[in-house]
């Protein structure tokens, strides 16, 4: 899995339910990582990317979520299609490892855009959850709880901007490379 680019990887949505709600944004950071020391593995970010994504059913939108995630229409204006996201998306991502804290919540709406677009998912089939990571990794520590935020803080990693796509993306990178030199 070396050899491969990982996607760091975080979507925001109208509420939790894949089925029902929808992805308004994704944000990703795209890195080359080299293990030639295992010690300190070296990651390269390629490039970084944020795609606000309209939304065509606002109204089964959850008022939590859209507080939560800053949801605010004029910010959205000039938003993609979910197809047009979906396709650069999928370019960009293509033959990459998906990384993702709480990998089954944004892996589930990530794979439904592709189904509603008829679009294909082209990344490995590799996944890597960092909240598995982190578990395996802290679990006999004095961390009591795996989400972002608080391994955020236990880390020291500053994520001024959480909940939305591309601040959550890399803090889950930067998170990452904490929990590898572990």
């Amino acid at each position: 899995m070396t050899k491969h680019t990982l996607a760091f990887i975080d979507i925001e949505s109208t509420g939790l339910d894949f089925k029902k709600h929808e992805v308004i944004e994704i944000g990703f950071v795209l890195v080359n990582q080299d293990h030639s020391n295992p010690k300190e593995p070296k990651f390269e970010i390629l490039e970084e990317i944020s795609l606000k994504i309209k939304p065509e059913r606002i109204e089964d939108a959850d008022p939590v979520a859209l507080r939560v995630n800053k949801y605010d229409q004029a910010d959205w204006v000039f938003a993609y299609t979910l197809k047009e996201a979906m396709q650069i998306f999928a370019k960009k991502t293509e033959g990459s490892i998906m990384v993702a804290h709480n990998l089954p919540f944004d892996f589930g709406f990530i794979q439904e855009a592709f189904a509603k677009t008829s679009l294909e998912n082209k990344m490995h089939f590799h996944k890597l959850d960092t909240i598995s990571v982190a578990f395996a990794k802290l679990h006999k520590t004095d961390v009591a709880r795996f989400s972002l935020r608080t391994l955020c803080e236990h880390f020291g990693i500053v994520n001024e901007n959480s909940h939305t796509a591309l601040a959550d993306a890399r803090a889950t990178f930067e998170l990452y490379k904490k929990l590898m030199s572990l």
